[in-house]
């Protein structure tokens, strides 16, 4: 039996939050100073345990709206309908997934590391929910199903500005459960049709979706804590647009991201900063510094971890920068392939060496945030993993690369040394060794 959900549990966002008519994020003050975390380093955290056995400061953590929601009317687990932040009429927040989430952030958070949400409009399959959530001009064969969020239209807002704004109540400072301190918003964007796809779109039309919604998300967040960090997410086209498509299905980086800062400023520039991805030209082979596209030039096609002075430069520049100060970039995704050659474990620890010293010297670069924790079956051939997967398995933790210890003490007092012989080739990292023996 559908329940009548009463007038009074229709919640707007304000109401929800505890705001008062007329609060708003704009008069926040602005978080545009570099974070204090005790490292750059960070992962996408499959396994939490040996997360925090490697020291990690800053943790990426997917999060799907799509999944968070539910019919006000439906239960779980045969528990009463609580009827919590009701999102719109006949839809709240679903509690099994809430619960989910808060056991990947608490330990986290608890052990003082900062967790970014990846924000992600994952087709539901439900019509009446992906009306809210996903662009009107999403297309249903959009090559894995991510969308762009509904922010055209003060319906699609209102959701949005809802949703986004449950959850920084429940992770705000001083929850029981822990505070996320970064929210990007969808995944590399410039190439739009595989990762945030509104249909075959033109850069204006890209950016004009994009910006409102950048917009909300900062809005829903900073309300309630005005030093939270919102970002844009771009993968590693700067001057080009990836090849795999035409014109209407990606974009260069910078293009949009110019067109992105206009539109910002023409209705009233706010605190967006940008979670960037700059991984090898050729993603199968790890050597960036051979990268042929990455070049010390402003229009440079594109940015690796060769030539990522292009970017931190980039938003320094007057026309991108906000309160007096440059936007601050985290780099959110990145891994370095191990070729299934003799040497390719020397070389995937060599990439990472050099990639932290060009990180670990750039003041514009708050955090390098490795992707994988472990390879994975179905991502097209490409091991990034700190670990292997083990055999027949899709993400199954088997045998530890060297990587893993290189990664554990590149920001300890170990570190130069290690990095050091990862730099000239030589020695041995760390014997291999399985995830059971590494817990007896």
């Amino acid at each position: 039996m559908r329940s009548v959900l009463p007038v009074l549990l229709v919640l707007t966002l304000g109401q929800a939050l505890g705001l008062q008519q007329g609060d708003s994020a704009a008069s926040a003050p602005p978080s545009a100073e570099p974070r204090t975390a005790r490292s750059k380093k960070g992962l996408q955290v499959q396994m939490t345990d040996d997360a925090l056995a490697l020291g990690i400061a800053h943790a990426a953590i997917n999060v799907q709206l799509g999944d968070l929601v539910r019919r006000s009317a439906e239960l779980e687990g045969g528990a009463p309908d609580r009827q919590g932040v009701a999102l719109a009429p006949g839809w709240t927040l679903r509690e099994a997934a809430l619960s989910a989430l808060d056991a990947q952030v608490r330990p986290l958070a608890a052990a003082g590391v900062e967790v970014n949400f990846i924000l992600l409009a994952r087709a539901t399959g439900d019509p009446e929910l992906d009306a809210l959530l996903l662009d009107p001009r999403y297309d249903p064969s959009a090559p894995n199903q991510l969308g762009a969020f509904r922010a055209s239209d003060e319906a699609g807002r209102t959701f949005l500005r809802a949703l986004v704004g449950a959850l920084a109540q429940r992770y705000a400072p001083g929850s029981a459960v822990g505070q996320v301190r970064g929210w990007i918003v969808g995944n590399e964007v410039n190439s739009h049709w595989w990762w945030y796809n509104l249909g075959r779109a033109t850069l204006d039309e890209v950016a004009a979706a994009y910006e409102p919604a950048v917009r909300t998300v900062h809005e829903a967040v900073c309300a309630r804590d005005p030093d939270a960090r919102t970002y844009v997410s771009l993968e590693h086209h700067w001057g080009i647009r990836f090849a795999a498509g035409d014109a209407r299905q990606s974009c260069a980086g910078r293009a949009l991201l110019e067109a992105f800062a206009a539109r910002a400023r023409a209705q009233g520039d706010f605190a967006w900063h940008v979670a960037y991805h700059p991984y090898p030209e050729d993603l199968f082979d790890c050597r960036f510094w051979l990268d042929e596209s990455a070049l010390p030039t402003p229009d440079s096609p594109r940015v690796t971890f060769k030539n990522l002075t292009v970017l931190t430069d980039h938003l320094a520049s007057e026309p991108l920068r906000f309160a007096g100060a440059p936007r601050r970039v985290i780099l959110s995704e990145q891994g370095f392939h191990c070729p299934s050659e003799p040497d390719g474990e020397r070389l995937q620890a060599e990439a990472f060496a050099r990639a932290w010293r060009a990180v670990e010297h750039n003041d514009g670069i708050d955090a390098f945030i490795y992707h994988r924790h472990v390879d994975h079956a179905h991502e097209g051939g490409l091991r990034f993993g700190l670990w292997t997967n083990a055999p027949g398995s899709v993400a199954t933790p088997g045998t530890r690369r060297p990587l893993w210890e290189l990664f554990r003490v590149c920001d300890t007092a170990e570190g130069p040394a290690a990095l050091a012989r990862a730099l000239a080739g030589t020695g041995a990292l760390h014997q291999g060794a399985t995830l059971d023996e590494r817990r007896r």
